[in-house]
């Protein structure tokens, strides 16, 4: 067996930190890529600045009300039961709102799925702000059980006057990775 002369050996090492670096490079980049995707791909405002979110404590719309309506739904291939508690409410613009979303795993395992919002009109969503959602992380459901999910929201001020309603949409997705994943680790 011959040994590899030293300078290869010190340029696979070289090319060895290289990747390294640049994996941890992207891992970085990665929060600020998916805002970006969210905020240019779906319109969707992940976190106010905080300018943003003293401009709305400070002026709201004390004279406008927005009708925001929810509806909820899960993809075939995910043996859940999901909806809105309740169906519509009035909001202010500017102010901060609660609601909950009711879910259950009807199936005899865990299931994990992951949520994707809609807003609409579409020209409406970039003004609809969560600041607590069960859509930004997966939702692991043992077998039978269900839970409430709340979501916490803000109708920006700027919301053009002409809109009146918004539409905020959940549809649920089974997540097979981590599904697979709940259920190779349970007993």
């Amino acid at each position: 067996m011959t040994d590899v002369p030293a300078p290869r050996k010190h340029r696979g090492f070289a090319k060895m930190i290289l990747v390294a670096l640049g994996a941890f490079a992207f891992s970085f980049a990665l929060v600020p890529l998916y805002r970006i995707a969210c905020e240019k791909v779906f319109g969707i405002r992940l976190a106010q600045t905080a300018s943003d979110a003293q401009a709305a404590t400070i002026a709201p719309g004390k004279e406008r009300w927005v009708t925001v309506q929810f509806d909820g739904g899960v993809n075939s291939a995910l043996p859940w039961e999901f909806k809105p508690h309740q169906l519509s409410m009035q909001v202010q613009p500017g102010k901060q709102y609660e609601t909950t979303y009711y879910a259950k795993n009807t199936s005899k395992r865990v299931i994990v799925g992951s949520a994707v919002p809609s807003v609409a009109p579409a020209r409406g969503s970039k003004y609809f702000n969560k600041t607590e959602c069960f859509c930004f992380t997966a939702q692991k459901l043992e077998a039978g059980e269900s839970r409430d999910m709340p979501v916490r929201f803000i109708v920006d001020p700027a919301l053009p006057a002409d809109v009146k309603t918004l539409t905020l949409s959940y549809a649920f997705f089974r997540n097979d990775t981590l599904t697979a994943q709940a259920n190779a680790a349970a007993p």
